[in-house]
């Protein structure tokens, strides 16, 4: 058991039963380690994107803070400023905000991590994005990295969390697939 396990055992099992529920009748058949924990399909993702998108993405997040609550010593939750929250915890000097996969590349997204990234190093954190996936729009990437933003991906990301928190997060997903399979 690692440390933290029951609680995100609790994340992942209220996400279970979520997409359980969902009932859904060629582009991108990438998969990744929530989907699979989930047995979600891409053809089923495609069909709503910004569903599962939003979904996988919160679960992530929750993921991903409940590891560095339960082991990072210098734990903080994420950093706000009214009603910005400019990251999604803080570990000891990484200002850390956690995405599943950045495909917007509207204009006021881009401003705002260029903007978030340039306010967290003002404020002397390192602003550090930890990204699920692969597969990320290259400008978003760009706008990222321009506001100081150190932008981790895939293997990247697994291996910033292993070192951090000294769980290998994307073994022990992949572990719990026939626990959290939903079944269609």
């Amino acid at each position: 058991m690692i440390p933290g396990e029951d609680k995100i055992r609790q994340i992942i099992q209220g996400y279970h039963v979520s997409f359980s529920g969902k009932v859904y009748g060629d582009e991108n058949n990438d998969h990744d380690v929530l989907m699979d924990v989930f047995g979600l399909l891409p053809a089923v993702k495609r069909e709503h994107r910004q569903y599962w998108g939003r979904e996988l993405g919160m679960c992530w997040q929750r993921i991903v803070t409940e590891l560095f609550r339960a082991n990072v010593k210098n734990f903080k939750p994420g950093y706000r400023e009214g009603e910005d929250e400019l990251c999604d915890l803080i570990a000891k000097r990484d200002a850390l905000d956690t995405k599943y996969r950045i495909g917007s590349g509207d204009a006021g997204t881009l401003k705002k991590f260029r903007q978030y990234g340039e306010r967290l190093t003002n404020l002397g954190f390192r602003p550090v994005m930890l990204i699920l996936r692969d597969d990320n729009l290259p400008d978003a990437l760009s706008a990222c990295r321009a506001g100081g933003w150190t932008v981790l991906t895939g293997s990247a990301t697994f291996q910033y969390i292993r070192t951090a928190t000294k769980v290998d997060v994307q073994q022990w997903l992949l572990s719990l697939k026939e626990e959290f399979h939903v079944s269609r």
